[in-house]
């Protein structure tokens, strides 16, 4: 047994349990469907399941109509909010590798520094100098 909890991405809800808890009719749902605002999980039958995830999306599109966005801008919106997110992590791996190469590359300078009593080198003049002076 896990103490995750259940899987947000989990289809278990069936069309009239997600309409209720969007708090909107299932005639909606079948439009945000062919709208491309959501995409339920269909079983081997063909009936829609919806997620957590689905029902907190069906939630975000309810928010956003209730603006006054019209569908189209809903999907706009929302189409540009999964990108912010994408970006985000985007963001996130990038300054990993960033920071890792950093490492790395301090390691490797580190590696190559001489302690300065090991570098320096006594200089002591011998015979005359460049212009006949010493």
């Amino acid at each position: 047994m896990s103490n995750r909890g259940p899987d947000p991405l989990r289809a278990v809800y069936v069309i009239s349990v997600a309409a209720e808890l969007a708090g909107v009719h299932a005639q909606t749902l079948r439009i945000y469907e062919r709208k491309g605002l959501v995409e339920p999980a269909r079983t081997p039958g063909g009936s829609r399941r919806y997620s957590d995830v689905d029902i907190n999306r069906l939630l975000r599109i309810q928010e956003l109509t209730n603006e006054g966005l019209n569908l189209a801008g809903v999907k706009r919106v929302m189409d540009l909010e999964d990108q912010v997110v994408r970006l985000q992590q985007e963001m996130i791996e990038l300054r990993g590798h960033a920071n890792a190469a950093i490492a790395a590359a301090h390691r490797e300078h580190r590696r190559d520094l001489v302690p300065l009593e090991q570098s320096v080198v006594r200089w002591e003049r011998r015979g005359p100098g460049p212009r006949g002076t010493g």
